[in-house]
């Protein structure tokens, strides 16, 4: 089924079938940069289809052959002109970000050639990213002159090691898919024929695992990852939580009959 986008911008295409919901940031025009208004959906929109009944996991992808250039450096001369016109920019930025990293249901990231700027941040907030043998990356923030918002900058040393981080953003050069799968960015680089084959595989398989495991385990991984005690609680819950659902009474009777498992979320 097709799914309404928020208000605002004509740049998200969203559909959702079998638990797997696609977001498509489609500006191909302009490698699928990312304006003011696509920042302020995306924000709104993970949360959105992630309180959904029907979705278990988000594919994030760029039309045609690029993921996502980053920000649309057209309108920075009035969204982006001056400190304050910044500071509410990188609002809208933070906020995107912040909604995949702490969206309710995974973020898989499917990167297709150019991934820049704020398209290696987005893709640097989710949980997983595949890519093709073509994709670039890249964080050229000082070739502008511009300093990267710091929630984004945690996001990319977690995905990326610090290393790989100070090179991206200290010399702003680009890096391919290899450099970018031994720097352990990458889960995997698919050959362009695959691809989307590959994707679909994932997804489906996020999609059909316990919910309420998938859950706990991401709070466990974010936990050791952030090392905040409330997390931490939240994770130790969520376990807890397992343990009395009927999926896991599912899981038991399915693995006695030797049947896949058919999870509610509940």
């Amino acid at each position: 089924m097709t799914f309404q986008a928020p208000s605002g911008t004509n740049s998200l295409n969203v559909a959702i079938s079998e638990h797997v919901a696609r977001i498509v940031i489609d500006n191909h025009q302009r490698k699928n940069a990312v304006d003011l208004a696509g920042w302020r959906a995306l924000a709104a929109l993970i949360p959105e289809l992630a309180a959904r009944p029907d979705v278990r996991v988000i594919v994030l992808s760029g039309a045609g052959s690029d993921f996502c250039a980053g920000a649309d450096i057209s309108e920075f001369d009035t969204v982006r002109r001056d400190a304050a016109t910044a500071r509410i920019y990188e609002a809208a930025n933070s906020a995107a970000f912040a909604a995949i990293r702490t969206s309710a249901v995974p973020v898989v990231a499917a990167i297709r050639g150019i991934c820049f700027g704020g398209g290696f941040g987005l893709a640097a907030s989710c949980d997983l990213r595949i890519a093709t043998e073509d994709a670039r990356f890249a964080v050229p923030a000082a070739r502008l002159g511009l300093a990267y918002p710091l929630d984004a900058m945690i996001d990319i040393v977690t995905a990326a090691g610090a290393q790989m981080a100070r090179y991206l953003t200290l010399t702003a050069q680009p890096i391919d898919a290899r450099q970018a799968l031994a720097g352990g960015f990458l889960l995997e680089i698919v050959a362009p024929e695959s691809f989307e084959e590959r994707i679909g595989k994932i997804a489906a398989a996020i999609a059909a695992s316990a919910p309420l495991s998938v859950k706990a385990s991401r709070l466990s991984i974010m936990s050791v990852v952030t090392k905040d005690p409330l997390v931490a609680r939240m994770a130790q819950e969520a376990g807890d939580a397992t343990f009395d659902s009927a999926d896991y009474a599912e899981g038991r009777a399915a693995f006695k009959e030797r049947r896949k498992p058919d999870f509610q979320g509940r």
